[in-house]
């Protein structure tokens, strides 16, 4: 669906901030960086709350010409067939649920869909595949993938550290015009195994998942980095988003 002046509604499942809590009531939010970064790409963004009867969230679903799934905590690990790690960080059944089930939808319906961080991570488990629940004590050797000043204040930041290669064949490297893309970098879990139809379009130089794409979607990709704090500072930020919202856009106009 688009606006009254045409432009593509864009829907942001929340997340649950408890240290926005108000009188013990949940506070469902999400980032202003995500939804900035969707507005200068020429989309509309709006929020998706947490724990909708599912009628009401397939309804808001229905709404959206595209899926911008974000960043966030880490994903209940029975969901993908593992178990309960030391290092595991803040997990929100709740928004596991909502997001899988947004997935399948988007994926059914071919409906445009970009992960980002936790969010690339959600599409590889919801098409069955696996995490590594910790980069550090499970991947000896690895590069950095959590920058020193991000990890200090608890949040990612614009900091390059390393890059990425993607294929020559693959959508994301037609899409920024390279095969080479410097990243920021802000994770302790990476996804493990990669189900088909999804693949690999992106690795660090330590050899993780750094990007992932579904190549009969109209545009279903998977990034493990921030593009969207990197628009200000780099055209291949811009320019992913800008395809995103294209195609949400193309969506929108054969509804």
């Amino acid at each position: 669906m688009t606006t009254a002046t045409g432009l593509p509604l864009i829907g942001l499942p929340c997340r649950n901030d408890r240290s926005l809590e108000y009188n013990e009531t949940p506070v469902y939010a999400q980032s202003v960086v995500y939804m900035r970064a969707i507005v200068q790409a020429g989309g509309v963004p709006f929020l998706i709350p947490l724990n909708l009867p599912r009628p009401s969230l397939r309804r808001l679903y229905d709404v959206a010409s595209g899926i911008l799934l974000t960043g966030g905590g880490d994903i209940d690990p029975p969901i993908y067939g593992a178990g309960m790690d030391a290092t595991l960080g803040d997990v929100q059944p709740d928004r596991d649920r909502d997001e899988i089930a947004i997935t399948r939808w988007a994926m059914a319906d071919r409906r445009p869909l970009m992960g980002i961080c936790r969010g690339i991570q959600v599409i590889a488990v919801t098409a069955g595949g696996s995490l590594i629940q910790d980069i550090p004590s499970e991947v000896p050797g690895a590069v950095l993938h959590a920058e020193p000043k991000g990890a200090e204040q608890g949040q990612p930041n614009a900091d390059v550290v390393h890059t990425i290669a993607a294929p020559a064949s693959s959508r994301l490297a037609q899409i920024v015009g390279a095969e080479t893309i410097s990243v920021n970098s802000f994770h302790h879990q990476a996804v493990r195994a990669v189900p088909a139809p999804l693949k690999v379009v992106g690795t660090s130089p330590d050899g993780m998942v750094e990007a992932i794409e579904h190549p009969d979607h109209p545009f279903l990709i998977g990034v493990q980095w921030h593009p969207e704090l990197l628009i200000d500072s780099q055209e291949s930020a811009v320019r992913i988003f800008c395809a995103f919202v294209q195609a949400c856009s193309d969506l929108s106009a054969l509804k």
